[in-house]
């Protein structure tokens, strides 16, 4: 063996420790944090390296983006490349004239997810936003290929996750399409599971789903947790996790709504209070902001364990406590025809 393939061997071998050791590390802290309780999830982690879907990611905002990456011919660089990997933070990694359109999610918060989608061996999973394909991968490796589906508009995006499962020898059906319209191809599903924030339901998903299917995913800055009772009705609760994700984009898709205006003098304790703002975000355009406050106020600040949301074929609303009680709200739209339930 020659010196240059020996230096390039040792060299090789200690930057395979290196990432060895940070997932093992990433594994021991999200198992000490509680959120890998589960063993078979505590398995996938352990299975699947996150660098293999991240190799690389953007740092900073605005014209200040940096590209952090596997093979920067800088130490130092490829050093923080791996640090950042097994961070527990999300990462950004599609980038699109400086707007983020995909990421990688914060591994917690996977784990947390992966957990309440509360899988059983057998389920047929649908996953709403392919990514890098590191989530499709932990459910491959829970459930086998086959019981797979992941779902995103972007081909890009979907070739991209696709070479990174196939690195590690998985290979769950990968679909470029709307993911707002589904995958009926491979229903019927008993769950689905979004990676990106809904402004709505989309009622497709109901029809594709078995009665007593599961569906997870972001709304508002919360996960919603719906059971599907047919293909025109579903309903439940949020869980207590706060979640932040890139939009869901697609023809079918309802654009998302901007934050509407605070008025002035609102408390700056609760502008800056993130479960106020998830009561904002969930009544936009059906309440006032000022009506927000004072009912959150008077329901002794609700946390989000106490909002569910309703979806049939009548409409979608959000409610407070009791989706028969006094505090309904129509869930995007406060105007939309046809909307006949009634509101605080």
């Amino acid at each position: 063996m020659g010196a240059h393939t020996a230096r390039t061997a040792r060299t090789e071998g200690t930057t395979r420790d290196l990432r060895e050791t940070a997932h093992a590390a990433q594994v021991r802290e999200l198992t000490a944090a509680g959120v890998l309780e589960d063993p078979a999830w505590r398995a996938a982690f352990a299975a699947v390296p996150r660098h293999v879907f991240v190799p690389y990611f953007w740092t900073g905002r605005g014209a200040g983006h940096e590209r952090l990456w596997d093979e920067d011919p800088d130490p130092e660089q490829r050093a923080r490349w791996l640090r950042g990997v097994y961070a527990d933070t999300p990462l950004a990694t599609r980038l699109r004239d400086g707007r983020l359109v995909s990421s990688s999610s914060q591994p917690s918060l996977m784990a947390k997810m992966l957990a309440a989608l509360d899988v059983r061996d057998g389920d047929n999973v649908l996953e709403i936003g392919a990514g890098t394909g590191y989530n499709a991968a932990l459910l491959c490796h829970r459930l086998g290929d086959g019981l797979v589906t992941t779902v995103d508009l972007d081909e890009e995006i979907t070739e991209s996750a696709r070479t990174h499962l196939a690195r590690l020898g998985y290979h769950p059906e990968v679909v470029t399409g709307d993911g707002a319209r589904g995958c009926p191809a491979r229903a019927p599903f008993d769950r689905i599971m979004v990676t990106c924030t809904l402004p709505l339901v989309p009622q497709a998903w109901l029809g594709q789903c078995r009665p007593g299917a599961r569906i997870l995913a972001p709304l508002s800055t919360g996960l919603i947790a719906l059971t599907v009772r047919g293909p025109d009705f579903a309903e439940g609760r949020f869980l207590h996790t706060p979640a932040y994700f890139v939009p869901l984009r697609g023809a079918t898709a309802a654009p998302p709504q901007e934050p509407a205006g605070l008025p002035p003098g609102l408390p700056y304790e609760l502008v800056e209070n993130e479960r106020f703002q998830f009561m904002l975000v969930l009544t936009e355009g059906a309440l006032h902001p000022r009506e927000a406050l004072d009912l959150w106020r008077r329901e002794d600040r609700p946390a989000r364990e106490r909002f569910g949301v309703t979806v049939s074929d009548e409409g979608q609303w959000s409610w407070l406590d009791d989706p028969q009680g006094p505090y309904v709200w129509p869930l995007g739209e406060a105007d939309r025809p046809g909307f006949s339930r009634g509101g605080w």
